[in-house]
């Protein structure tokens, strides 16, 4: 009988730390703690990992912008770039983790609604943080929108919803052979249907959005979301904090959390687990394991 499917959306602290060089030595580093904690589930799961690409996309993107004699790269092409880059990273760190499993990276493309009202209120992080000083004197430059992002400032960009995984079938048969896929990378390249063909849309997808829709199309047991701190929290980072442990999905909905951050992962999971019946978890990397336990982290279970 073939293993539950787990599907896994890698963030923060599971390829950059916060704040830190974006060089390839350290995501390296992040990477190989990321490959353990994976290599744990992979044990009782067909595992599947979408990751996030917001720090790498920016970087790219500053990149382009160097080379003043050439037009700029659209997003939907630096976001296919930073699939096959991080998705070969992952690829490396979990051969050295798991020894007697295949690893494939999918570069998927995500349909996306041209008209979708969140085109117009740009919320999704990219790039490095700044100080708002200087994260103001770049948007006036650059004619970026910026936002705050804790105590720092970042750029934002316009983050659709997910309607299509055009990869979904591929990613299916490789699961079926056994296969640890990394797909939707990024929140995979955002592409419109035109006239019959799929052209790419200027825009960067949430990942967990991403992730949620993956999981069930692959009718996934599980949707885990793994990020830098261990629990979804009401008014975090004010005296009257509090975690949140288990919660159905009712209740879960009643809350409002930060859109460029904790309020993305909260909506993901509670759309899968409306849609599907399963359950959701949010908390850190280094408790995935336990997290799936019920030993750590938020859990989300349908109402």
């Amino acid at each position: 009988m073939s293993k539950p499917i787990i599907v896994v959306a890698v963030g923060g602290n599971a390829l950059l730390q916060r704040g830190e060089v974006m060089s390839c030595e350290n995501q390296q580093k992040s990477i190989s703690q990321t490959a353990a904690s994976l290599a744990e589930l992979s044990k009782d799961y067909r595992l599947v990992i979408v990751h996030g690409n917001g720090p790498q996309v920016g970087l790219l993107s500053l990149q382009n912008d160097a080379y003043k004699g050439c037009p700029a790269y659209p997003f939907d092409v630096l976001g296919a770039e930073t699939q096959g880059m991080i998705g070969y990273l992952i690829q490396q760190g979990l051969n050295a983790a798991i020894d007697d499993k295949f690893t494939t990276t999918i570069l998927t493309r995500i349909v996306v609604d041209e008209n979708d009202p969140a085109i117009a209120d740009p919320t999704k992080f990219i790039g490095p943080v700044y100080t708002e000083q200087k994260a103001k004197t770049l948007a006036e430059h650059n004619n970026w929108v910026v936002k705050p992002d804790g105590e720092y400032w970042r750029r934002v960009v316009p983050s659709p919803k997910p309607k299509e995984i055009l990869e979904i079938k591929a990613i299916k048969d490789l699961l079926e052979k056994d296969h640890l896929v990394i797909c939707g990378g990024g929140g995979g390249a955002p592409v419109v249907e035109k006239d019959g063909a799929y052209v790419g849309f200027e825009a960067v997808i949430d990942k967990d959005m991403t992730a949620a829709l993956i999981a069930e199309e692959l009718g996934a047991e599980h949707l885990l979301i793994l990020t830098d701190g261990t629990h979804v929290c009401l008014d975090w980072g004010t005296p009257k904090e509090q975690k949140i442990e288990k919660i159905d999905v009712e209740q879960m909905k009643k809350y409002t959390f930060p859109a460029g951050s904790m309020g993305p992962k909260v909506d993901a999971c509670c759309q899968f687990v409306e849609h599907t019946g399963q359950q959701g978890y949010i908390g850190d990397l280094s408790f995935a394991s336990d997290i799936i336990k019920g030993e750590s982290g938020t859990t989300i279970v349908a109402a």
